[in-house]
């Protein structure tokens, strides 16, 4: 059965519920965009330091206290959204991150606006996990992956939206005013959750969801198994989950991967920036003379632009990441071959990125297109990668593992921030920043591969647990 005519005959509200989780996330990382993109403006105004050096390096120590924040905060926000429930959990943190974001507007120095980051990233971690375990209560496993690909895209049209507003606000109205619109936009989507959202079971009762669309959401007979075996068991600890090779996997898998995505929404349009900047170097070398527009050199580019064109990119990716193991599913292979499968696919990918500093130096939109494809990359891996969450382990505990495995994620973030801080710091006091460049794309290249090795040594087959 196709999937126009699953919807036709069974109804579609569970696709409401996908669109309000989207919403979300587009706004979550609308909110998180800002400073990256922000950076050379409030260096200029001396929010990181007077020298080039130490901007750099107090940069990245602005990017660790959101890391380590948000890391402390998948740790307890994953808890408390599994015992609050979804509703609630997801508006609470929705309320703390669109103040903290607005809050951005007073911090005028490297520590205070490390405050603010830090207010940030703990109410910000509370959307992955309210997320995952929306998708898990709203969707059967076929189409798990789909949505979450679907609202997982949200990430990336948020980064599209930011620079395409965030330096125009900011050109117009000052900063200030860039991080206080864009934390208000949260406020609005308050409004529309907790007019539509509701579990499946009391939607049916409400007379808001048919019988067949229930049925269909709770279709997955060894889910079901599976959660009568748990029914009657208290909420299972922490400690009790560390001890799954099935939690180790998720974890190894956001540790080695999150990162990657974490250094190019926080440095991309810096390296595009000094990419532009040293076009224009090498152009006036040979052109002395030269008095026009500094955009109109060969090989400088709209770097607003270029952030755009790669989360767009990053956009289909990921809604090809949940589409491509259902497409598998339905011609007849198992779910467990598809996951594996897809993230072998989306795990190849990044490998181009490899090339990117070489490519630059030729045509910085070379560098862009092997981001592009990275990103997407990214993209289709957390689409899935979120999904053997609720492949493995039963609803009750689906936004702790999730938790667990999203702070794993953030210290894996602090580790390549401190990172890219020391490495462009010293290769900028070299005049060779884009050595430090080539080797953090080095990095970010070979973490999918080496995660989907390690992550299928410890869990050959994703099985549902009973805890």
């Amino acid at each position: 059965m196709s999937f126009s005519s699953v919807n036709e005959n069974i109804g579609r509200h569970r696709w409401a519920i996908c669109g309000l989780v989207f919403a979300a996330t587009t706004v979550n990382y609308l909110d998180r965009n800002v400073l990256g993109l922000l950076k050379k403006t409030l260096s200029e105004d001396g929010v990181f330091g007077a020298l080039p050096g130490d901007q750099e390096l107090n940069y990245s120590t602005v990017v660790i206290c959101f890391q380590i924040a948000y890391a402390l905060g998948m740790l307890l926000a994953g808890k408390i959204i599994d015992k609050v429930g979804t509703k609630k959990g997801y508006a609470y943190s929705l309320i703390g991150w669109s103040l903290a974001a607005i809050g951005h507007a007073f911090g005028h120095h490297t520590w205070s606006f490390g405050m603010w980051r830090a207010a940030l990233g703990v109410t910000e971690a509370g959307n992955f996990p309210a997320a995952n375990k929306a998708i898990a209560e709203w969707f059967p496993k076929k189409e798990r992956a789909l949505a979450t690909g679907l609202y997982n895209s949200g990430a990336n049209v948020g980064a599209i939206v930011a620079p395409l507003c965030v330096p125009w606000i900011a050109g117009h109205w000052g900063w200030e005013w860039a991080f206080i619109l864009t934390g208000a936009v949260g406020l609005l989507w308050l409004a529309f959750w907790y007019t539509i959202y509701d579990s499946p079971a009391d939607k049916l009762k409400s007379g808001k969801l048919s019988q067949a669309e229930y049925d269909f959401i709770h279709s997955d007979l060894d889910e079901q198994e599976a959660e009568r075996a748990d029914v009657a068991k208290e909420k299972v600890s922490w400690f009790r989950l560390l001890t799954f090779r099935q939690t180790w996997a998720f974890v190894l898998g956001k540790f080695l991967t999150d990162p990657i995505w974490w250094f190019f929404l926080f440095w991309l349009p810096s390296f595009l920036e000094g990419e532009n900047a040293r076009k224009v170097k090498e152009y006036l070398v040979t052109n002395p003379g030269y008095t026009g527009e500094k955009s109109d050199i060969p090989g400088v580019i709209s770097w607003t632009f270029a952030v755009a064109v790669v989360y767009t990119v990053s956009t289909a990716g990921s809604i090809f990441g949940g589409w491509l193991p259902k497409r598998l599913i339905n011609g007849g292979m198992d779910a467990n071959k598809a996951r594996k499968l897809a993230m072998f696919i989306f795990a190849l990918f990044p490998l181009t990125v490899l090339l990117a500093s070489r490519l630059g130096a030729i045509n910085t939109w070379y560098a862009v297109a092997t981001i592009a494809i990275a990103c997407a990359a990214h993209a289709a891996w957390s689409a899935n990668i979120f999904t053997t969450v609720s492949d493995m382990f039963p609803k009750k505990a689906v936004a702790s593992v999730t938790g667990i495995g999203g702070m794993a994620g953030a210290v894996g973030g602090i580790l390549i921030a401190r990172a890219a801080g020391l490495l462009l710091k010293h290769y900028t006091a070299l005049g060779k920043v884009e050595v430090g460049y080539g080797i953090l794309f080095v990095i970010c290249g070979s973490a999918y591969i080496t995660a989907w090795i390690l992550m299928n040594l410890l869990v050959p087959k994703f099985k549902k647990i009973v805890l």
